[in-house]
């Protein structure tokens, strides 16, 4: 797994470089050459997304609006409804084969749900799933939900882009403008509004990159276990 880290980059840039990899990972994969796994790490400058499958009145403000808040509007090919990506908060865009680790999409989704959760756990930040909708929370199940990841993938022949974004030290009030991933009726939150003061961004990123690589291998040994 080749780890990447973009600091903080334009959407669309990013966006860009994704689709190179991706598509250059699926040409090795129809050349049946061997394939690249790359972790990639970012953040954003203010800017509002839109999933295929989103509507547009989950947006909430025009562009002059936008522009006023140095923010912007991009529509994307992710899955997944409307969201906001900011500094402060973790953006990871794997670009993995999925067939290298021997799952399917739902399982890799599964897998990166976990490894968010359990780094959380680190922070004493008890997380979960939540049915019928993706991403991480917290007090799922009870009186005041909140969403502190938001998750939006891409594949094709098994390879992914696009990926989740981790509130760590977001600036939560932009998400005021938007119905996050269509809801209107849950909370956002952060992981400094959660614990009260700022979390050290460089040492998450390197606890979050160890428990996904971990999560990984582990699935490609099992995979190459039941192989023999």
């Amino acid at each position: 797994m080749k780890f990447i880290d973009w600091q903080l980059i334009d959407y669309n840039e990013a966006w860009q470089r994704q689709e190179k990899l991706f598509a250059a990972t699926i040409e090795r994969k129809q050349q049946n050459l061997p394939t690249e796994n790359h972790l990639i790490f970012c953040e954003h400058p203010h800017v509002y997304t839109l999933g295929k499958s989103g509507k547009e009145q989950n947006m909430l403000l025009n562009m002059i609006q936008l522009q006023a808040r140095n923010a912007t509007f991009v529509h994307t090919n992710r899955g997944g409804d409307i969201t906001y990506h900011g500094p402060g908060q973790l953006v990871c865009y794997p670009i993995f084969d999925l067939e290298t680790f021997g799952i399917g999409l739902k399982q890799y989704i599964h897998l990166l749900e976990k490894s968010i959760i359990q780094v959380l756990e680190n922070y004493n930040i008890t997380a979960e799933r939540l049915d019928g909708a993706t991403g991480v929370w917290i007090d799922a199940q009870g009186k005041n939900p909140r969403k502190i990841c938001a998750l939006g993938v891409r594949s094709s022949r098994f390879v992914t882009m696009h990926g989740f974004a981790l509130n760590v030290n977001t600036d939560l009030n932009y998400f005021n403008y938007i119905n996050p991933c269509g809801l209107t009726d849950k909370g956002i939150t952060s992981l400094e509004k959660e614990l009260e003061y700022k979390i050290d961004i460089e040492e998450l990123k390197v606890r979050l990159r160890e428990k996904i690589e971990t999560k990984f291998v582990e699935c490609r040994v099992q995979s190459v276990e039941r192989s023999f």
